[in-house]
């Protein structure tokens, strides 16, 4: 049995069923959530605060005590923070658990240097100034982001209310603009079932952040990621 531990954002509502749902046909693996309190999204100091190490590191060694295979941080802070801040993340869950750690937002570096993307269709909930930080910190890393979609949100619940159609207009959009990968940044959004549809309508890659948390996890955890199917071409990487 493979069990992954999944951090949680507190006002996530979307990717616990999600990822049950994708682990479904996968009876050897189970998910296991540890919240920590999160309900903006925003670069003021109370939004970025919200990412201290603290408290994700507590919710951490509450999920070790369930002896789960890897830890996953299945959010996507560090798209506006910087890949350097899920590292250091990484490093520190490992030290003070010796559980495999991986995140969201490093698992998207991971799949766009497999795929060799480098057009990127950034598809997110945020508002302006956090998406350009995101677009900033991907250039940075090798990864352009011109073809983008922000929905103009803030507050962390209300992403979930954005719906599937809302979704899948976003990333039709950046599609049109010519974006090799279509990446959903954000796991409080309804784009893991949208994905496996979307690839095969619009012949690219769309990765969506809640199934590459998962992926990323297996993978740590030393599972087979291929025993996800009919959930996009993430799995099959």
């Amino acid at each position: 049995m493979t069990r992954l531990g999944m951090l949680t954002p507190s006002s996530n509502t979307r990717l616990e069923p999600a990822t049950a749902a994708m682990l479904a046909g996968m009876p050897e693996a189970t998910a296991h959530f540890s919240r920590f309190r999160v309900t903006e999204i925003s670069l003021s100091p109370q939004g970025l605060g919200q990412f201290d190490e603290a408290p994700i590191l507590a919710a951490a060694t509450l999920l070790a005590d369930a002896k789960v295979d890897a830890i996953a941080w299945n959010g996507t802070s560090a798209a506006w923070l910087g890949f350097a801040r899920d590292e250091a993340l990484c490093a520190r869950i490992e030290a003070a658990t010796g559980i495999p750690a991986c995140t969201a937002v490093l698992g998207f570096r991971e799949v766009f240097r497999r795929g060799g993307h480098r057009r990127i269709g950034l598809v997110t909930p945020y508002t302006g100034d956090v998406q350009a930080r995101i677009r900033a910190n991907w250039a940075e890393a090798g990864f352009d982001c011109t073809a983008e979609r922000h929905a103009g949100l803030s507050d962390n619940f209300s992403f979930a209310g954005l719906t599937e159609a809302d979704v899948a207009g976003m990333v039709r959009a950046v599609a049109a603009e010519g974006a090799e990968a279509v990446a959903i940044v954000c796991t409080n959004m309804a784009g893991a079932g949208l994905a496996a549809s979307l690839e095969a309508e619009l012949g690219i890659p769309v990765y969506d952040s809640i199934a590459v948390t998962l992926w990323a996890a297996l993978r740590r955890a030393g599972a087979d990621a291929s025993r996800v199917t009919g959930w996009g071409r993430v799995f099959g990487l």
